[in-house]
């Protein structure tokens, strides 16, 4: 069915009604009804027509004949979804492009992602833990496979992500979710740049197109705005209404989302601002991996290497360290304390010493992101640890040294 134009309405209220000037909403009622036209909001909806209630003054075919000529024309090959009237039209790559008018009505471009790496760097040192296999053999696979990874603050689940990427020389690409994440942000949308009116794909599209991992970090902080993303999660292509594009996934795109939550909310108010997530949203991830910090061996190992690669060798410093975090963490999930030191924050200590080689005040320098009470409380567990670990060993009878040879040295 060919597209219903003013010319057409005009025409057919003159063969209707004769030569009138204007129309009421009846006149308009009984022309469409006698011709099969629908009804022209383009002259219901225009207040500078509008006579008096429900009477509008219809314009004369001269003026609307000039104003369809500085209309775009639109191919007839291709349906375009019109965002809105007298939107200039550009084809990129047999791909026809709407862009949003301009006073200056500039040249539409689009612009790509080429000729640059996504493939994430290796961190020297990194030691792999937790998940890490498992994430590597879905990454592998080259399967299309969503994945929810959750896990407090500062366990590793994003740089094993990118790790593991490294691991494979898979592309990827990392989109940070806050509250205010929109469509716009994440598929794509005009920008103005160099003075012209541009495309530029959202990094959605981009790691689609190529074939990329795309790393959703915090996904919880995100609202319903990201149910945009729903075809992308069934794996399916998706359509990009603004340039009327449809866009497949390239073989080996995959998706994984970063979360300290599990998309229901943070019910001790420890993770401020995360949301509870579509129930639809989330049943779009496969599986979902609990990643906790990492055991004593593995965190003992990420401190050495993270001490020795500023060339400092200090085992003592580093047990005590992980020590320290484990009783912390123990004392939050059976209920006593409230915060935790995280892996992320050892090796925030451990940066801080190989600056300033001052133990105590990078330890303090780094626990001031705490209130004054748990700085306090972690400072003295620290030191009595420090003082056990530095004190003789003693017989609790006679006080003298103990010996290897002690059978109860309790």
């Amino acid at each position: 069915m060919a597209r219903q134009t003013r010319e057409d309405f005009l025409n057919a209220v003159q063969k209707v009604l004769g030569n009138v000037e204007t129309v009421s909403r009846d006149d308009i009622e009984k022309v469409c009804n006698k011709t099969g036209l629908v009804s022209p909001q383009w002259l219901t909806s225009d207040a500078e027509a509008r006579v008096s209630r429900g009477v509008y003054r219809l314009p004369s075919k001269e003026a609307v004949k000039s104003k369809s000529e500085k209309t775009t024309k639109v191919s007839k090959k291709t349906k375009l979804a019109k965002i809105q009237s007298d939107v200039p039209v550009v084809k990129n790559d047999s791909i026809s492009t709407v862009g949003m008018i301009a006073r200056a009505k500039p040249e539409l471009e689009i612009t790509h992602h080429d000729g640059v790496s996504l493939v994430p760097e290796k961190t020297k040192g990194y030691v792999p833990f937790g998940h890490f296999n498992d994430v590597r053999t879905i990454i592998k696979s080259g399967e299309f496979y969503p994945v929810y990874v959750t896990g407090l603050s500062g366990n590793g689940k994003t740089v094993m992500i990118e790790q593991v990427c490294a691991a494979e020389k898979r592309e990827m690409i990392r989109v940070n979710i806050i509250a205010q994440t929109d469509e716009d942000d994440l598929l794509g949308g005009f920008r103005l740049m160099d003075g012209k009116t541009v495309w530029q794909n959202g990094p959605v599209v981009v790691a689609m197109e190529r074939g990329a991992v795309l790393l959703l970090d915090e996904v919880d902080l995100g609202t319903e705005k990201l149910l945009c993303l729903q075809p992308v999660l069934e794996g399916k292509q998706i359509y990009l209404k603004k340039i009327n594009k449809i866009v497949k996934p390239a073989p080996g795109f995959t998706i994984i989302a970063t979360a300290n939550t599990k998309g229901k909310g943070s019910e001790d108010g420890r993770f401020i601002g995360t949301n509870v997530l579509n129930e639809a949203f989330l049943e779009r991830f496969t599986i979902t991996l609990e990643q906790e910090y990492p055991a004593s061996r593995y965190e003992t190992k990420i401190l050495n290497n993270v001490l020795a690669a500023k060339e400092i060798e200090d085992a003592q410093f580093v047990s005590l360290l992980v020590n320290w975090a484990e009783i912390t963490r123990k004392s939050f999930a059976e209920g006593v304390g409230t915060e935790i030191i995280s892996t992320r924050r050892l090796v925030h200590i451990c940066q801080t010493y190989s600056i300033f080689k001052d133990k105590e005040k990078s330890i303090t320098a780094c626990l001031n992101r705490f209130d004054a009470d748990t700085k306090q409380s972690f400072l003295s567990l620290y030191k009595k640890l420090d003082e056990s670990m530095n004190a003789p060993p003693k017989n609790e009878e006679n006080n003298v040294p103990k010996t290897d040879s002690d059978p109860f040295p309790f």
